[in-house]
């Protein structure tokens, strides 16, 4: 579990909690959230902005982007180091026994884009198809990872939107209840709370959302590009060592392995 997730996304609530029961001469005044709940301004915020959503979507993809969230607090199983050394392992194996070998280095491989890529090797595909079906694989993925990341962008540009028009409602409802001073409060928190309501989901839920999937979509995607990149090198007959220095080079140097004397 992503524990920076968790912890960033409960921080923003305690602090939001805090800066509205907090005041300096009173102290601490938990009563003062009521005044920041309005059954109305929610439904009108949260309400319109998914509604909109699933309005542009399918319901099936609506239902999987709302699981989608879920996906931040599960981070993707990369190694890429493991991923490295692996391919050198395979490497070793397909210089000393060939590339038929590689069927059976790979009985202990979990990773299906790897295990995919060691059988077109060994199937003797053309290096070219082997990378543009690789390639394609990976991209399809990206577009998978784009689309749950594109739900929560759009809830993001929803939420605000949708605030805005709570804001309007609340103020004409204000303005024709001008004579009725005890209609101008209630009226005039709808318009406020819509407002924060909107700001709220956009930057506190939808913003933390798309930037975690990102980051995990970057991480899925480079360890791929290592597989692939690596295993054309093989195909190509490439010396272990030049191969672990190529592939050395998609990481950070604080994340390079120390130097060890890899193949032959």
């Amino acid at each position: 579990m992503d524990i920076a997730s968790l912890i960033g996304l409960v921080a923003c609530g305690i602090l939001v909690v805090f800066g509205i029961v907090f005041d300096a001469k009173t102290g601490v005044n938990f009563s003062s959230l009521l005044n920041f709940l309005d059954v109305p301004s929610a439904i009108i915020t949260f309400g319109g902005a998914f509604m909109c959503i699933m309005a542009g979507n399918t319901m099936s993809d609506f239902i999987a982007g709302l699981k989608s969230f879920t996906v931040i607090f599960k981070p993707p199983q990369v190694d890429p180091v493991g991923t490295i050394q692996k391919i050198i392992d395979l490497s070793n194996v397909a210089r000393k026994e060939g590339l038929l070998a590689l069927e059976e280095g790979s009985a202990d491989i979990d990773d299906a884009f790897l295990k995919k890529g060691i059988m077109l090797v060994v199937d003797g595909t053309d290096p070219e198809l082997v990378r543009a079906i690789m390639e394609t694989e990976l991209d399809a993925m990206t577009d998978r990872h784009k689309a749950k990341k594109g739900f929560w962008e759009g809830v993001a540009a929803m939420g605000p939107a949708w605030g805005m028009i709570g804001t309007l409602i609340g103020l004409v409802n204000m303005l024709k209840a001008l004579d009725d001073p005890n209609a101008i409060g209630p009226a005039m928190a709808v318009a406020l709370l819509t407002t924060m309501y909107g700001s709220m989901l956009a930057n506190w839920v939808c913003a933390p959302v798309t930037s975690k999937m990102a980051v995990y979509d970057g991480m899925e995607a480079g360890q791929k590009q290592i597989m692939i990149e690596g295993l054309l090198s093989i195909q190509a007959g490439e010396n272990p060592r030049v191969i672990e220095e190529k592939l050395k080079s998609f990481l950070a140097p604080a994340d390079r392995p120390a130097g060890e004397d890899q193949g032959e």
